[in-house]
């Protein structure tokens, strides 16, 4: 990192000690200034005049900002185990520097170097058995699979999906709406270090020691969408925090799905209104995988989820869907296999559906992705 990168690291993490002032924001005041750095150099009528805050909001930025030693912050995140990443890092997940407006700093503990596409997995904190068992099913089948489970660490649907990536020996992200060394729900603590010693990672754009204040949430979960290929809501009220992020994943262009259920449940209300408004069902684990994009489907381990293991005669061809039939044909008939992009030629399909009749081929064990070809077992 060359020093000007180093300087402009110090100021972000001096900046992004005042929270209440969305990162977009402050983007834009570096870009009229020359560099976060600049920032720190104005005066409060500067920033109240270019910002177009109160003079007492730039008062109270500037002053936060100035009361961060972030060098000593560096020294503390690493005694917790933990690294501070801005967008010049290269670990820095590509997808979250992608969206309008991503976090000035990122404190990690753990590991979330890119290894295999993300997927978001949030619902309510009062789950039914439903959207637990549910939550269960889905999660584990897509981190046996090899996708990175995100969530929030929170009770209910959250805990749930954590905890089925833990137990299918998968690896789960928690985004967390405090410091990466407060742990809330504090009945977490333990899921949280196991999700560090598998592999997974704490996320938080908050600096250490802050608490879980009501607005840290909303925030964090622009950081959860972001950090995904695809959003699933699985259970939640209207008011439910989870349609904040499927809300965020749209802005963001990403995918948006939601587990359908009983009209009569106030937990379904949620889930069930983002299909009717155009989100995409999930009634199998397959439904996520179809959504992402060819390029990243390739390598994965895929497996059955549970609700496949119990459908009697699903490796048989006869029960297959249409569409899975005719790229077995297809895929037979070929003398080295087919890529995706092949299928899609030969049948005038989208990519999406390719990948969805490919991904029932390799839970049925009849064949498999290898070396960019679908070919046979």
């Amino acid at each position: 990192m060359t020093v000007i990168q180093e300087r402009e690291k110090l100021a972000k993490i001096k900046l992004n000690a005042f929270p209440y002032l969305r990162t977009d924001w402050i983007a834009r005041l570096a870009d009229l200034y020359g560099g976060a750095a600049e920032i720190l150099k104005k005066s409060p009528g500067d920033i109240s005049k270019d910002g177009a805050v109160s003079i007492e909001t730039a008062r109270r930025f500037l002053e936060a900002a100035g009361k961060m030693d972030p060098e000593k912050e560096i020294k503390e995140v690493s005694k917790n185990g933990g690294r501070i990443l801005t967008s010049q890092d290269p670990d820095f997940p590509e997808l979250l520097k992608a969206i309008y407006d991503p976090p000035l700093v990122l404190y990690v503990r753990g590991d979330i170097r890119p290894k295999a596409p993300a997927v978001a997995l949030v619902g309510t904190r009062r789950p039914t058995n439903y959207g637990k068992k549910t939550a269960d099913e889905i999660s584990s089948a897509l981190a046996s699979a090899g996708l990175v489970i995100v969530s929030g660490l929170a009770r209910g649907i959250d805990t749930e999906c954590h905890l089925a990536a833990v137990k299918a020996g998968g690896i789960t992200w928690a985004v967390l709406g405090t410091g990466i060394d407060v742990c809330y729900p504090w009945e977490n603590k333990k899921l949280a270090e196991r999700i560090i010693e598998t592999g997974g990672a704490l996320i938080s754009e908050y600096s250490l020691g802050t608490r879980p204040l009501p607005a840290h949430f909303p925030r964090r979960n622009r950081i959860i969408s972001g950090l995904s290929y695809s959003t699933v809501v699985i259970e939640g009220g209207f008011n439910s925090g989870a349609l904040i992020t499927a809300k965020t994943a749209l802005e963001q262009g990403r995918e948006l799905l939601a587990v359908p259920g009983p009209i009569d449940s106030q937990m379904s209300l949620g889930p069930n209104k983002l299909i009717r408004d155009g989100a995409m069902p999930v009634l199998d684990s397959s439904d996520v995988v179809s959504t992402l994009p060819a390029e990243v489907v390739f390598g994965l381990k895929i497996k059955k989820s549970k609700r496949k293991i119990c459908e009697e005669g699903l490796k048989e061809i006869k029960n297959l869907s249409d569409e899975s039939k005719k790229v077995l044909e297809f895929v037979k008939n070929s003398e080295n296999g087919a890529s995706i992009d092949e299928i899609a030629g030969k049948f005038d399909w989208p990519i999406h559906k390719v990948v969805s009749a490919v991904f029932e081929l390799e839970t049925t064990n009849i064949a498999h992705s290898s070396e960019n070809k679908v070919k046979l077992v």
